[in-house]
């Protein structure tokens, strides 16, 4: 038998209206509106949690007191951040443990001398 008496392929079938977009057979990520840098500045989309609560305990501890919960949730920030990469907030996590150092060591240091 040659081949073109074999019949031919069938075409195949149309893309169904969720699938995932595909690149040469691989599924490609869907972009979120957290992977906009420009947006992330502006609204807290994609951060930890306890990003955003590290950025605000080391805004506030300038009054010293939140001082040590600063630094502490800084930690748990960058420990979060870095199990789930998908999580955005590293800048907000490291401004908290500054100002949160900052606040514990040099702001008594300039209260009493």
């Amino acid at each position: 038998m040659s081949e073109s008496s074999l019949p031919p392929a069938p075409p195949p079938p149309p893309p169904t209206p969720n699938a995932p977009p595909t690149v040469q057979g691989r599924v490609q990520a869907s972009k979120s509106i957290g992977d906009d840098a420009g947006v992330r500045l502006l609204i807290p989309v994609g951060r930890s949690g306890w990003a955003i609560s590290a950025g605000y305990l080391g805004l506030f501890s300038i009054l010293m007191v939140p001082s040590p919960f600063a630094i502490i949730v800084s930690v748990i920030a960058m420990w979060d951040i870095r199990k789930h990469p998908e999580r955005h907030g590293m800048g907000r996590a490291i401004f908290g443990l500054v100002m949160g150092v900052l606040g514990l060591v040099i702001i008594p240091i300039l209260l009493f001398r």
